[in-house]
């Protein structure tokens, strides 16, 4: 007899859920001792749960709902197109109209030099493919000992085995002795833990040169790529120094060696531009893609090649002996189109630029002059406060992060998803915001501060 899964209260799925589901990045056992938060159904920014608890998304899920929950168009594309092609494979000489359609579109809102798309299924697949890629590349070129990929400290480029590898934190190393051979990390560009007594400027500057210091320390004719996010997201929307970028382009124009930009997370309108490397003017070899290409409503990625590789591989590589089964799968791939074209059609990305952006920075910048509130920082639709006991000294609690958790829960029970990571405290909203819910937003955020503060006796 078969139960139907919506019959049942919450408690029932919880326990079902605590027998048969493993999480992601998840405690097993003290998620079945609390019992998860079940999410029924979602539009525009928000989520309900199945205790019918109404709650402002301010982490578009995962980074990616870009284009916000309950577009019935993409639905609509998606069952037309299970209709018409449910499936079939990019191998073996074979192509389909919805991944032709997708990768002209990612070429025409992408950097100008950058006109070819490898498909795969998600950011973490894409960063896989990219250490194949670039050392595929170097291969072709005649220089097998370019291998090592430079990355750094704190990063976050999925979580398969290179991928994993190529972010830079520790505490996902120590689980299956990584990073793989081939990948070193550099500091990050982290002013405000990591910068002491410089300025912003001066710290961008330094934590950009530990790039030429480990080439030099490696030897330039062994060095493949460096890779890095345009702001660090999953490592706390670490917005780099002014002086970070133009610095790292200097030293790269100098060296033979290619720059890798992940973009899994900044791309598709997150910054209010179409890509962090439109954002800071940089010019990538490869970009990693996923999450906004499609809104996170279907799973799907990609690497945009940069004219210099792609013609490499193309006129001197012969075959590239890598893929996946669903590798510009046709429904994920005309959803993404669709999504693109949302984008495109409702100016949704200049409105990040032009109107939405500069007034959530201008609110959430009136979270410093709270009690617990270190640093405020942030770019278009993307933002992050560090929790400090002492604001001049720029410390943080030393609790390994419950006192983010502490707020993050206070979030939670005031409506709001906001994350945290240790305790610094980040946002990432769909790009459909409106002003009225970016006021929501902030009154929510406060109320979680100062609940903190009081719990934490500073108020």
């Amino acid at each position: 007899m078969t139960t139907d899964i919506k019959s049942l209260d919450t408690a029932q799925l919880q326990a079902l859920d605590r027998d048969h589901h493993l999480h992601p990045f998840t405690d097993a056992l003290l998620l079945g001792q609390e019992g998860a938060r079940v999410i029924s159904r979602a539009e525009g920014v928000y989520l309900w749960d199945t205790d019918g608890n109404k709650m402002l998304d301010a982490m578009a899920g995962l980074w990616c709902v870009n284009v916000g929950y309950g577009r019935k168009e993409l639905a609509e594309v998606a069952f037309k197109q299970m209709q018409e092609l449910p499936y079939y494979n990019a191998f073996f000489k074979t192509t389909h109209a919805p991944v032709v359609d997708l990768a002209r579109l990612i070429a025409q809102v992408s950097p100008a030099h950058m006109n070819h798309v490898f498909f795969c299924g998600s950011g973490s697949e894409a960063n896989d493919t990219v250490l194949r890629m670039v050392r595929h590349f170097w291969d072709v070129k005649g220089k097998p000992a370019k291998k090592t990929i430079i990355s750094r400290v704190n990063a976050y480029h999925g979580s398969t085995v290179a991928g994993a590898s190529l972010g830079g934190m520790t505490w996902m190393h120590e689980q299956g002795d990584l990073p793989i051979p081939g990948i070193v990390h550099i500091d990050q560009p982290y002013w405000y833990k990591e910068g002491g007594d410089l300025t912003p400027e001066a710290f961008g500057v330094k934590a950009a040169q530990a790039l030429e210091t480990k080439i030099l320390e490696l030897g330039e004719d062994n060095v493949a790529a460096f890779i890095a996010e345009p702001i660090q997201g999953a490592g706390g929307v670490i917005v780099p120094p002014s002086t970070y970028w133009p610095e790292i382009k200097r030293i790269l124009d100098k060296y033979d060696i290619l720059l890798v930009v992940d973009e899994v997370i900044c791309g598709f309108g997150r910054t209010g531009e179409w890509f962090g490397s439109d954002f800071y003017d940089l010019k990538p070899d490869l970009m990693s893609i996923a999450k906004g290409l499609s809104s996170g409503y279907l799973p799907i990625g990609g690497v945009v090649v940069g004219d210099r590789v792609a013609q490499t591989l193309v006129d001197e590589g012969g075959e590239f002996n890598h893929g996946y089964t669903y590798s510009g799968h046709p429904v994920d791939a005309a959803v993404a189109a669709a999504n693109i074209r949302i984008l495109l059609d409702e100016g949704i990305v200049e409105r990040v630029r032009d109107e939405t952006g500069p007034y959530l920075q201008k609110r959430w910048r009136e979270l410093a002059d709270h009690p617990l509130v270190g640093e405020v920082r942030g770019v278009g639709l993307v933002g992050a406060l560090e929790l400090t006991n002492d604001k001049g000294a720029r410390t943080c609690f030393d609790d390994k992060g419950s006192t983010g958790t502490m707020c993050r829960d206070f979030c939670n029970k005031a409506g709001l998803v906001m994350r945290a990571t240790g305790d610094t405290m980040i946002i990432s909203p769909p790009l459909v915001i409106t002003h009225e819910e970016i006021d929501e937003l902030l009154m929510k955020a406060r109320q979680a501060l100062d609940l903190t503060a009081k719990e934490l006796g500073i108020m």
